[in-house]
């Protein structure tokens, strides 16, 4: 199993859906939102839905995102030193 992070920035649909489907493989997947508030659309709600639903762990370095784990950015860069996949939206 490897663990995979998810930096999702600009392209916050794409990278949100993308995380959900890599969970079909049975890998841990992470999640972190950064820079900013993640967009109330609807695939966004969904996928966030899903996320917690499926409990998957999400970290943001942003305090808007209340539900996700605020981290500061020296804190996220060390959690990362920890992935075998890094994959930026």
């Amino acid at each position: 199993m490897s663990k995979i992070a998810v930096l999702v920035r600009e392209r916050q649909e794409e990278g949100l859906r993308m995380a959900v489907g890599a969970t079909l493989r049975n890998d841990k997947i992470d999640v972190y939102v950064l820079g900013s508030k993640v967009a109330k659309t609807e695939r966004n709600m969904l996928n966030l839905e899903t996320m917690n639903a499926i409990k998957m762990d999400l970290f943001t370095n942003c305090p808007e995102n209340k539900e996700m784990t605020l981290l500061s950015d020296h804190d996220i860069a060390k959690r990362l030193l920890g992935y075998d996949h890094i994959l930026t939206y």
